[in-house]
């Protein structure tokens, strides 16, 4: 017989030999008895396999809690999903945990420590640059976990709520096409998000629908910060052949745009078109106010705190990948560009 192998087995490696998702193992290692006969008979069977020891007792009784882990804490779309949090969780009777760390492995690493030290129903993860790291740890230790916003694709029985933002990125280039701009930057995201690269994509396809070519000096990345979207609208205005509008991946980076716009003498729409993405709350406060892709980031935390309480209670998840509509907000930060304008007098 070959010797047994030295690595511990994880509940993800049983519920891929049995067949089933990682929540079914978990109701089975936690004694619960919202599982078939026959499904709990053979993870049982596996675990006893692999000498993996199964908790004996009631089912477990539900903490009323909800981890929601970010990055950072310093952006109003995180005020924005935490409020759609917040709602569902209220209602349900459940509190929630707020934490940020900050990109960091080491923060990560505490915030998993303490989140062992309390009991939790599960954590919704809007971390993109951790939730690989963060992902397996959680999984394995049997803690419910949707994704919001998802850098990547998630494992497949890892559910996750995001946004239509293809479809935002063509709709908002589409509206500067309409407009008669033929010179249209993007500023996007970081371009390891799937959303940067999806809203990219869709600009893309905006342009190419209307038989435009993409110039690659017009296709710049930012981080989603005012500075990044001040930084490359600068760089844009100094091409020798500028472009008439811009797309912003964030409403941030639009008014680091408009500021650019404003340091060089030059008016926001009159000198150069400008849209975002997101519809934050100071979009409308804008000089002129913004033109963007509404995302419903609220509605985002609600579906995934809903979809976490129903994991917590045994449920299964019908839909495991959601992505909510994105619409365009019209106000006054888009208009034809100056040449078109001028030729009509």
């Amino acid at each position: 017989m070959a010797a047994p192998s030295t690595r511990q087995v994880t509940i993800t490696d049983i519920a891929r030999e049995a067949g089933v998702s990682v929540p079914t193992v978990s109701r089975v290692v936690n004694g619960r008895d919202d599982v078939s006969a026959a499904t709990r008979e053979k993870v049982e069977a596996l675990l006893r396999r692999h000498g993996y020891r199964v908790q004996r007792g009631p089912r477990r009784s539900r903490a009323f809690l909800i981890d929601l882990v970010f990055d950072d804490l310093d952006s109003p779309w995180a005020v924005e999903i935490i409020r759609g949090v917040e709602e569902v969780a209220h209602a349900a009777g459940a509190g929630t945990v707020v934490s940020a760390v900050h990109g960091r492995s080491s923060s990560a690493q505490a915030w998993l420590q303490n989140l062992h030290r309390r009991a939790s129903d599960g954590v919704l993860l809007v971390t993109p640059d951790l939730q690989h790291d963060l992902g397996p740890a959680l999984r394995d230790s049997s803690v419910p976990m949707v994704v919001v916003d998802p850098s990547g694709l998630p494992p497949l029985d890892v559910p996750s709520v995001g946004a239509t933002n293809w479809a935002g990125g063509m709709t908002a280039t589409t509206h500067l096409v309409e407009q008669g701009h033929r010179r249209i930057a993007h500023v996007g995201g970081p371009s390891r998000l799937l959303c940067s690269r999806a809203r990219l994509d869709g600009y893309r396809a905006g342009l190419e629908s209307a038989g435009l070519q993409v110039d690659p000096d017009l296709v710049r990345e930012g981080d989603f910060r005012q500075a990044s979207g001040l930084r490359e609208g600068q760089a844009l205005l100094d091409l020798d052949d500028p472009p008439t509008a811009v797309f912003a991946a964030s409403d941030q980076m639009a008014l680091g745009v408009y500021e650019a716009v404003r340091r060089r003498g030059l008016r926001v729409p009159e000198d150069l078109s400008v849209v975002g993405f997101d519809d934050l709350d100071m979009a409308t406060w804008a000089s002129p106010p913004l033109t963007t892709v509404r995302q419903p980031l609220a509605e985002m935390g609600a579906t995934a705190a809903r979809t976490l309480l129903d994991l917590a209670d045994g449920r299964e998840v019908p839909h495991p990948r959601v992505e909510l509509a994105t619409v365009l907000v019209v106000r006054s930060s888009t208009a034809p560009p100056r040449s078109e304008r001028l030729a009509e007098r």
